[in-house]
């Protein structure tokens, strides 16, 4: 079982049999491929546990995480970005083999590049019902941010019932209260929502009242105009120009699901029941989790800004660690660490010296938009 969560951590980017062979090569220190273990010994001994076991370690991890690092904050909350994401899976069912839509949604930290928590979902399954069923994941001191797509007068009920606080883009979702701020030409407004319907009243157990919330106008450096609905409706605390850079940083999320299915080859399965497609799901997300850490924690070194970038021409640069070199750097590592000879703090450190070696170099508030 070990052995097994360990493979699959690392990350499974090519062909099984290949996988298992330079697991067992890296375990015995040998560069020659080691045949221990079959493609089919690995295929029935995967059936053995849940992939519930991904979610759980990454709790833990969280946990750990939190009680350690100093994480970042935004005015005193953790921000936590949802959204979902599409992927074609290889898959086999009743009716045959054949590739198949899924969803996988993700509840995000931004700051820190981590997963909180995940799910691989049914198409069927819309993205507010995934995030409702994992509001339970979300803390008072949380502060969610979500895009267009999820705002409803029963999500906005729901949130204040729980004593969770939001900031959501709201552009042209059918309120009638955001069409009249947005005549108005008004920077913000705390408006006054109806209640959510008789039949989302009953089948997400909201309250059916009406709801204060606060809009606020952001103009983006390209122009546009978002409207941004939040329960954060104090605006001495929380001013309306600090808005922007908020929403901004969701950003990360839509940056993370296609890192992962790129870098970690995401749609790439190692089996193609369900079951494999949650497990390597599962499997992804936390050794990203994991290579995220590890960025996280060596860009912290003051000494991670080179040399060149000291000079005149170069000054309004920024430098951050590799992460397409930190997956290659930390895959071999981890599977030794884990199963055969513990990581020493040397060890952790000639790891972030390395990390800290292969930077790439980005502008601060650059974007590229989307063509539409």
């Amino acid at each position: 079982f070990p052995k097994l969560l360990t493979l699959m951590l690392s990350g499974m980017c090519g062909s099984i049999q290949q996988e298992l062979d330079r697991f067992a090569a890296n375990l015995q220190g040998s560069t020659d491929l080691q045949r221990e273990v079959t493609a089919q010994a690995f295929s029935k001994a995967r059936k053995g546990f849940s992939a519930a076991v991904f979610r759980t370690l990454n709790a833990t991890l969280l946990h750990l995480i939190e009680t350690r690092l100093p994480l970042s904050r935004w005015r005193g909350f953790r921000v936590v970005a949802a959204d979902a994401s599409k992927l074609q899976l290889f898959l086999k069912d009743a009716t045959g083999r054949k590739v198949r839509e899924a969803i996988a949604f993700m509840l995000y930290l931004p700051g820190s590049e981590i997963a909180l928590d995940f799910e691989l979902y049914a198409p069927q399954v819309s993205e507010r019902q995934m995030l409702f069923e994992h509001l339970e994941r979300l803390r008072r001191d949380d502060l969610l941010v979500l895009d267009r797509g999820y705002p409803a007068r029963w999500l906005v009920a729901v949130l204040l019932a729980r004593g969770l606080q939001f900031c959501m883009r709201v552009d042209d979702t059918g309120f009638a209260e955001v069409a009249r701020f947005r005549r108005s030409g008004d920077a913000e407004a705390v408006v006054t929502l109806a209640p959510p319907s008789a039949a989302d009243a009953k089948d997400y157990a909201c309250p059916r009242v009406a709801t204060r919330v606060r809009l606020v106008r952001v103009i983006t450096p390209t122009g546009r105009v978002h409207i941004l609905m939040t329960s954060l409706i104090n605006p001495i605390d929380y001013p309306a120009a600090d808005f922007g850079d908020l929403y901004h940083a969701r950003w990360r999320i839509e940056e993370a699901f296609k890192r992962i299915k790129h870098r970690l080859a995401l749609e790439h399965l190692t089996g193609i029941s369900w079951l494999a497609a949650q497990q390597d799901f599962g499997a992804k997300i936390l050794g990203d989790n994991l290579h995220a850490l590890s960025v996280y924690c060596a860009a912290q070194d003051p000494a991670a800004t080179p040399p060149k970038a000291r000079k005149p021409e170069t000054a309004t640069r920024r430098y951050k660690p590799n992460r397409a070199y930190a997956f290659a750097a930390i895959k071999s590592r981890m599977q030794r660490w884990l199963l055969s000879v513990p990581a020493t703090l040397d060890d952790i450190g000639k790891l972030f010296t390395e990390l800290m070696r292969n930077l790439i170099a980005f502008m601060p508030g650059a974007s590229k938009p989307r063509n539409t």
